[in-house]
């Protein structure tokens, strides 16, 4: 009975390593433009670093059309970009 309690515990351990090994990572960058017609915002940002990119200025699709009122040129944010679908897409802004 006694093993079993450790290897639960040993496990329980093991994954909430490796859960927080793959957190997600904001990254601060600065809306430099908005195009509202097309959903997409060019932003000038430090490294990407769960996409493994250096800092850079590019523009990023929007996951979600309501993001577009949390931005405006010249506005400093915090941002999760992921790959869906092949594009570099915001998944989440601060």
């Amino acid at each position: 009975m006694t093993s079993i309690i450790k290897l639960t515990l040993a496990a329980l351990i093991v994954f909430g390593a490796a859960n927080s090994t793959f957190a997600a990572e904001y990254t601060k960058g600065q809306v430099t433009k908005v195009d509202t017609k097309l959903k997409k915002i060019t932003v000038k940002h430090g490294e990407l670093k769960d996409l493994g990119m250096p800092a850079m200025t590019m523009v990023f699709v929007l996951a979600d059309d309501a993001m577009l009122e949390k931005v405006k040129a010249g506005k400093n944010i915090e941002f999760l970009a992921e790959r869906v679908n092949g594009r570099i897409t915001v998944t989440e802004i601060k």
